[in-house]
């Protein structure tokens, strides 16, 4: 399986919308910054579910965080987002943050059909 220490959040894991889970996050990371990938943004539930595309001006805006313990924290994770029963996929994919061009970060992607999903067209889930 691919590595990399570092994972991309958009959502409820994210610093300011304070849940267990970002808070856990913040504990074992380093925040990098804020960054953006390629891709759309839906209100999948009180929750975002972001997934990829090949648009350049389809953005979904977040921060990036280096993990101290990708192993540990990708244990508590993929239980919260629902990997197992394929609510969300976690995939590396590339990331452009401020002054670095592109890091190859984790994500978690929506894994259902969005087809009846609201889109967040601004791709920021803190400004919807």
């Amino acid at each position: 399986m691919a590595r990399s220490k570092y994972l991309f959040v958009y959502g409820t894991l994210l610093d300011r919308v304070e849940t267990d889970m970002s808070r856990f996050l913040s504990e074992h990371s380093e925040p990098i910054g804020k960054g953006h990938f390629r891709g759309k943004l839906y209100l999948a539930s009180w929750y975002p579910g972001a997934i990829l595309s090949e648009d350049k001006g389809d953005k979904v805006f977040g921060r990036i965080y280096k993990l101290k313990d990708e192993e540990r924290v990708f244990k508590v994770l993929d239980a919260y987002e629902g990997v197992e029963d394929g609510l969300y996929s976690r995939k590396i994919i590339d990331v452009y943050v401020q002054d670095h061009p592109i890091y190859k970060s984790w994500v978690y992607l929506y894994n259902l059909p969005i087809t009846d999903l609201k889109r967040i067209a601004s791709g920021d889930f803190l400004k919807q």
